[in-house]
């Protein structure tokens, strides 16, 4: 297919864009400007800019505006934060656009530090009034974007345990990541620390500032990395990439960097998207693994069926897959059941739990005459939701028009 690969790191403070075999990357504001006496709009550094000599009303924290279906008021009129954010990614993904000579999207992979419902959902409107098929947006964790870039590298830099320190504006977030090799398939895991003892950046321009930062980052090496074997440590964020990094945070970077490989690497979670949309572009991927890592399911779900005169466990749901994408629809012929059972299994336990949908409001039918449409999908990676719909059966029985909707929690 031809078109670009996108690896789009978004949130509230910054938005890094990556495109795949493409060495440039773009680092953007997310902050976007609409001039005063016109419907020009402006993004990242040109919406500061315009803001500072009074020509543009500038609007910041997109993700939470969507978060909480805000709006903002600009030249009297409305907009919703949907709309914002859709026009701030048309704004920015005319970086690469530009650059490439291409204006077709491929693959676009957004990743962020912790995906939503609501906030998946308006990346999808965004999709669509870009006229990008949905087919071809998908939504990861910055966990889930770690993994894939660190699996792309040498293996010997992930032979053990591999960890990520991202020090951004005003956040400290430690990142663990292993490889497990088991008798069927191989399981990554991955996780994801926010550390109470982060501080903002601001207080490097102090050097009492700077030395407080150096013990806070000195501290939490200590606690995260001691009696454990890393094959490698990374360091991303905003923080690492100073120029001055190593002088400032000298007694920090003299622990990580005993015995251990170290690497700084700029736009790392974009660049781990344009990687997983890579492998969405081949016919087998690269990565054969079970995810397990925020975004990801870690259950299965499956229902008892009989099926050529077999009882077999039907799988609605499996171990890794994304939640969001992670959708069921089937027909099914009851034989007297007044409530379905789900069975859930866990990765980390062999007790499997039953949960029973009471069928409440369906008619009474003698035994194989309901027919139901059972629609399954995900609120969350700890919540299922199914609907299950009455469908009689032909003339004899038609349908009562009876729905029972359920959340289930995994």
């Amino acid at each position: 297919m031809d078109g670009l690969v996108i690896g789009l790191d978004l949130n509230d403070d910054y938005t890094q864009i990556s495109c795949y075999g493409n060495e440039i990357s773009w680092t953007v504001p997310t902050v976007i400007c609409r001039k005063k006496e016109e419907e020009i709009w402006l993004t990242g550094e040109d919406a500061y800019a315009a803001t500072l000599i009074g020509e543009g009303v500038i609007v910041d924290k997109l993700l939470k505006m969507v978060k909480k279906e805000g709006t903002a008021t600009i030249g009297g009129i409305c907009y919703t934060g949907a709309s914002l954010l859709k026009i701030f990614l048309e704004r920015i993904l005319e970086y690469p656009f530009k650059e490439n000579g291409k204006k077709r999207v491929a693959q676009l992979v957004v990743t962020m530090q912790t995906a939503d419902a609501r906030v998946t959902d308006t990346l999808m409107y965004c999709a669509d009034a870009m006229e990008i098929p949905r087919e071809r947006v998908h939504v990861i964790s910055h966990t889930e974007s770690f993994a894939y870039y660190v699996l792309s590298q040498r293996k010997e830099l992930w032979s053990n345990q591999v960890g990520l320190f991202e020090l951004a504006a005003d956040r400290l977030c430690y990142y663990e990541m292993k490889v497990q090799r088991g008798m069927r398939r191989n399981m990554v895991q991955a996780e994801a620390q926010e550390q109470e003892e982060s501080f903002n950046l601001d207080i490097l321009d102090t050097l009492s500032g700077r030395k407080l930062a150096d013990q806070i980052l000195s501290s939490c090496g200590e606690k995260l990395l001691s009696k454990k074997l890393f094959s490698t440590v990374f360091l991303t964020g905003k923080g690492f990439e100073r120029a001055d990094c190593k002088d400032w945070a000298g007694s920090f970077m003299n622990l990580v960097c005993s015995h251990r490989r170290v690497f700084v690497e700029k736009g790392l979670f974009a660049r781990g998207a344009a990687l997983k949309g890579q492998d969405y572009m081949n016919p087998v991927t690269e990565y054969p693994y079970i995810f397990v890592c925020e975004g990801r399911l870690k259950a299965e779900v499956a229902l008892k069926v009989m099926r050529n005169g077999r009882e077999v466990l039907l799988a609605v749901a499996s171990y890794g897959d994304n939640w969001y994408e992670s959708k069921s629809s089937l027909e099914l012929i009851l034989e007297d059941e007044k409530e379905i059972e789900f069975i859930i299994s866990h990765l980390d336990s062999r007790k499997k739990k039953i949960v029973k949908v009471p069928l409440t409001g369906f008619p009474n039918r003698p035994p194989k005459t309901t027919r139901i449409e059972m629609n399954i999908g995900f609120t969350d990676e700890n919540t299922m939701v199914t609907v299950i719909r009455d469908k009689g059966f032909g003339e004899l029985f038609p349908a009562a028009g009876a729905v029972v909707r359920q959340e289930v929690s995994l």
